[in-house]
């Protein structure tokens, strides 16, 4: 591991008026990402939790990855975070989504053991090096004004302690003001059976930040034991299970079942009939819910044509019998959901362990942001996860490990590192956020990525690996043997390159190896039957990198060129605060809009809504007649 002294990172003892170098709030995978990346990197760390048992709770499906976040979670893991390695540790269920199509879109998702993920987490952040976990309720920052800048100075808790630090980090999650519904029952919690922060969204509003409401929820939980399963349709894992984490040699096992039924006409009615006594729809809820994953109510009214919806039974863990009803999330009275439960087939004799809710929140309208995390209005303070309007364990823990980084270049007075969209899908999550704002729970999806076929789940660590590694953040053992399976790669595709194949009836004549691995009919497992002989050292997945790398050599490189041409843009800083007011030739709406972003390059410039390439045209000559543009060289 690279250590801290070659990073150069300050040490707390030099200044007495601090306790910690950074400080982060909130304890889920935002939290945790980011308080590991800053104490990994050598920064002293304090990360605070209102209840150290929720260290890491996975609060509504135990489940990590899918379409767009299983592409996330390998990031993260290969820029040296724990998402990843802690989901393939305690999944009991992997599966590879969308194998049928192509390899852009392939998804890796874990179901978990949701106490074994806390408790794995848990133990992993208290013996990490230069970090404290602490139980306290922060409610207040510190401020100060420095040469006419709001900057933070550290944070204060309930218990009336106060804790100093160069930069903070705040990863509240949905605890800002927190509402639970269920019906026409309301209480303060930031998620079922925790109480919710009724302080820091004060402290936030005084400081100027813009905040608004958002709603999601969760379904109800029951008993496996009163399940009908023969009436269930069963999705095993897949017979070569793969995970997140690279290089990690986890023994990966499928160690249970999840189950498929679906809701009914019966069910459909029992909604209908009772909409007005929904939070949702009984007009108790003000906050904007997410279109992408609706409600069961949703779902009736919006797509009415539908006479059925899936619904997936998904056990919560080896030792429990507790499973959560994916499919059905609503935010109905207790007694109508148990309707509900029982008109679907298998579960006409379920009993509820857990009831469904809905949870509405402050968050932080996140076009407030810098790329880096950190907030244009206090500096020194970074948000991270559902704080920005994002939904989702993989989008949170993208943001944590991306603030952390940032927060402790800062302190050494180093440039924000920004990860753009040609790179990796973190880096999609944060221009649509800080570029785009959100008016609804942010999800990430492969469809955002303008280049996911160079983005794919499969290439992550070698996208990202030399990034973490540079960064401190990943070891010298892994970054070993990302070096030799490069090796082995290039070794192995020359080889096909190269080498010819023996007769064989179903060819002419010989042809080269790498040429028959081009055809869509044949897989790497395939070669042999033409006379190659696979080496020892090559593993499933460099079959799979040398195998795509082959077949879609012609799209791989006409989109390296789409990134070159993209780069272009992005490779033109924007050296200073702008008054875009001032530049003629743009519209007034665009104007605005752009001294509101404060775009650090022309590519982020011209994503702006609203921005169009001619106005990108005039900008770039004011920039540049107002030497107020540089380019990077890098």
């Amino acid at each position: 591991m690279k250590g801290s002294q070659e990073k150069g990172i300050s040490i707390v003892s030099k200044n007495s008026t601090q306790n910690y170098d950074i400080i982060v709030v909130g304890a889920g995978n935002a939290g945790i990402e980011a308080a590991m990346a800053t104490a990994k990197i050598g920064a002293k760390t304090a990360l605070f939790t209102i209840k150290l048992e929720a260290v890491g709770r996975l609060s509504c499906n135990p489940s990590i990855g899918g379409p767009a976040k299983g592409h996330l979670a390998r990031e993260i893991d290969a820029l040296g975070g724990v998402i990843g390695y802690v989901a393939d540790l305690t999944g009991i269920h992997f599966r590879m989504l969308n194998k049928k199509k192509g390899p852009a879109v392939w998804a890796p998702r874990t179901q978990n053991d949701r106490q074994a993920y806390s408790l794995e987490i848990r133990n992993i952040v208290e013996k990490q090096d230069n970090l404290e976990l602490i139980e306290d309720m922060i409610v207040d920052l510190i401020t100060e004004y420095e040469n006419e800048r709001l900057v933070v100075k550290g944070v204060r808790s309930i218990l009336g302690k106060e804790y100093f630090a160069a930069k903070v980090i705040l990863c509240n999650g949905t605890f800002l003001k927190g509402k639970i519904h269920v019906g026409n029952v309301s209480y303060a919690g930031g998620r079922s059976g925790e109480p919710a922060d009724d302080y820091m969204s004060n402290s936030l509003i005084k400081l100027g930040f813009q905040l608004a409401r958002f709603k999601t929820g969760t379904p109800p939980r029951i008993d496996l034991r009163t399940v009908d399963f023969n009436k269930l349709e069963t999705q095993a894992g897949d017979d070569d299970p793969q995970g997140f984490s690279f290089f990690s040699d986890l023994s990966l096992q499928n160690k249970i079942s999840c189950y498929i039924t679906h809701t009914t006409s019966v069910t459909h009615q029992i909604i209908r009939d009772n909409l007005k006594l929904s939070s949702l729809y009984g007009g108790f809820i003000e906050g904007i819910g997410p279109r992408y994953c609706p409600s069961v109510e949703d779902k009736i009214v919006k797509f009415a044509d539908k006479d059925q919806h899936h619904v997936f039974i998904e056990p919560e863990g080896l030792h429990t019998v507790e499973a959560y009803v994916n499919g059905i999330s609503n935010s109905l009275p207790a007694h109508i959901q148990e309707q509900v439960i029982r008109s679907v087939p298998a579960l006409e004799k379920a009993k509820i362990m857990r009831y469904a809710y809905a949870i509405e929140y402050d968050y932080i309208v996140p076009d407030e942001l810098l790329p880096s995390m950190e907030t244009k209005r206090v500096s020194g303070l970074y948000l991270a996860g559902q704080i920005n309007g994002t939904s989702g364990y993989e989008e949170a823990a993208a943001q944590g490990i991306c603030a952390g980084i940032n927060a402790v270049r800062a302190l050494d007075n180093k440039e924000m590192y920004v990860f753009d969209r040609s790179q990796s899908y973190l880096g999609v999550l944060i221009d649509d956020l800080v570029t785009k704002g959100t008016n609804e729970p942010y999800r990430l999806f492969t469809s955002r990525a303008e280049h996911r076929l160079s983005l794919r789940q499969d290439n992550a660590d070698e996208r990202l690996m030399p990034i973490g590694y540079e960064l401190g953040l990943v070891s010298d053992v892994k970054w070993q043997r990302f070096l030799k399976q490069g090796e082995i790669v290039a070794r192995e595709t020359e080889f096909l390159k190269q080498t010819n194949s023996h007769q064989h009836p179903d060819l002419s004549q010989p042809q080269r190896l790498y040429t028959l691995l081009k055809r869509p009919e044949i897989e790497y497992q395939d070669l042999e039957k033409f006379g190659y002989q696979k080496p020892a050292d090559i593993t499933k997945s460099i079959e799979d990198k040398i195998s795509i790398n082959c077949k879609y050599e012609g799209y791989l490189k006409r989109q390296q060129e789409d990134i070159e041409k993209f780069a272009y843009l992005e490779n033109f800083k924007i050296s200073h605060e702008i008054d875009y007011l001032q530049i003629e030739g743009v519209a007034i709406e665009a104007r605005e809009k752009l001294n509101k972003i404060q775009p650090v390059s022309l590519g982020q410039a011209v994503r702006v809504p609203g921005v169009n390439y001619t106005d990108a045209q005039a900008i770039m000559i004011y920039l540049k007649k107002n030497k107020k543009l540089e380019i990077n060289k890098n």
